[in-house]
C-alpha cells in the first residue's frame, strides 16, 4: 500500500523576534497596522507541509510518495528528501519558478506572524492521483485550493481514503471549496480556529461536518487534540516537551504520526497519541525537518506518556 502526501514544498525562512507581538498592537489603531519588528536571527531551512508530513512517516518506517510541484531550486532538496527515505518521482519540478517561500517570525511566547509566497505550488493542479498505483491512504494538505478540490475529487472517485488537512488554506478557500474538500474524507483534520473559520464559511458544525466525512480530528496546540466521530468523542493530551525551540511543523509532525497510526490501523485516539509523540520531537527542534528518532525511541517515549504502544 501506498502512503501519497500532496502539499506545499518550500523553503521556510524563520526568524526569531526578541519580545510579545501583542504589546506592539495598540487597539484603538487597528484600523491601519504598520509594525516593523527586528528579529535576532534568520535561518533559511528546508520545508513546506508535505515534506513535513512525509518526513515523520520516513521516520517511523514507512516509504511515502511526495505528489508536489516545486520549483527550480529543488535540485538539492530533492536529493535530501531521497536520502531521507521519501520517495519523490510524483513531485515535479516546474521551469522559471522558485519552490514556494514561507516567511515566519516567531516571537517569545511563540506566536507567529507568517507570510507565504505561492512559487511553483500554484500549478499543483498539473499532478493527478490517476497516475497513483495502489495508493492506500493520502493526505490533502495546505496547497494550491484548486488542487486540493481536485484532489479530493479524483480520491472519491477512485476509491482511495484521503485526510483532508485544509490548515492556512481555510482563510483563502471558499466555503465551497473547503465543503467539497471535506466531502467523502475518511477523516478531516483542523485546528480549532481553522474549524471556526470552517463553521463561518460553510455552515458546519462538528455534526454536520461528519455527515459528510467518517471523523474529525480537532487540534489544540499543548492542550492536545480531539477525535470526534458519530459515536464518541475522545480528548488525547499534547506530549510534554524536553525543550521548546520552535513551533514550525509541529502540525505537519502531528499529521505524519497519525498517518503511521492508521497505516498500522490501530484505533484513531490511538493514532493521535502518536501524532502527539510525534509533534513533540518537532516542537524541540528548529523547523519541520531537524529532528530524528529511531522506531525503539520514539515506541519508547510513546510508553512513558501512554503505556505500551500496541500495534
Amino acid at each position: 500500500m501506498n502512503i501519497v502526501v500532496t502539499g506545499s514544498i518550500a523553503f521556510d525562512y524563520l526568524m526569531s523576534f526578541p519580545g510579545r507581538f501583542t504589546e506592539h498592537f495598540l487597539p484603538d489603531h487597528m484600523d491601519r497596522i504598520s509594525l516593523s519588528f527586528l528579529v535576532d536571527s534568520m535561518d533559511k531551512r528546508r520545508g513546506g507541509c508535505a515534506p513535513n508530513i512525509a518526513y515523520t512517516l520516513a521516520l517511523l518506517g514507512e516509504k511515502p510518495l511526495l505528489m508536489a510541484t516545486a520549483g527550480e531550486d529543488f535540485g538539492e532538496y530533492r536529493q535530501w528528501l531521497e536520502a531521507a527515505g521519501i520517495d519523490t518521482s510524483l513531485a515535479k519540478q516546474i521551469d522559471g519558478k522558485f519552490c514556494a517561500s514561507f516567511f515566519c517570525s516567531t516571537d517569545q511566547h511563540n506566536n507567529q506572524i507568517a507570510s507565504f509566497y505561492t512559487g511553483a505550488m500554484a500549478d499543483a493542479g498539473q499532478l493527478s492521483f490517476r497516475t497513483v498505483k495502489d495508493c492506500g491512504l493520502a493526505i490533502i494538505s495546505p496547497n494550491d485550493p484548486g488542487a486540493m478540490t481536485q484532489y479530493a475529487e479524483e480520491c472519491r472517485t477512485l476509491g482511495i481514503r484521503f485526510i483532508f488537512d485544509p490548515g492556512q488554506q481555510c482563510a483563502r478557500m471558499s466555503g465551497e471549496e473547503l465543503r467539497d474538500g471535506l466531502t467523502g474524507a475518511t477523516l478531516v483534520i483542523v485546528n480549532d480556529y481553522e474549524l471556526e473559520l470552517v463553521r463561518q464559511k460553510t455552515g458546519l458544525g462538528e455534526p454536520e461536518i461528519l455527515r459528510e466525512a467518517e471523523t474529525l480530528i480537532i487540534t489544540r496546540g499543548d492542550k492536545g487534540s480531539s477525535v470526534v466521530t458519530n459515536d464518541d468523542w475522545v480528548d488525547v493530551p499534547a506530549v510534554s516537551p524536553h525543550r521548546i525551540v520552535d513551533p514550525t511543523g509541529v502540525g505537519d509532525a502531528y499529521r505524519g504520526g497519525l498517518m503511521k497510526g492508521m497505516a498500522l490501523g490501530v484505533p484513531y485516539d490511538v493514532a493521535a497519541r502518536m501524532g502527539s509523540v510525534a509533534a513533540t520531537y518537532a516542537l524541540e527542534h528548529l523547523g519541520g525537518l531537524s529532528h530524528a528518532y529511531t522506531w525503539d525511541e520514539f515506541t519508547a517515549r510513546y510508553a512513558e506518556h501512554f503505556g505500551p504502544l500496541t500495534t
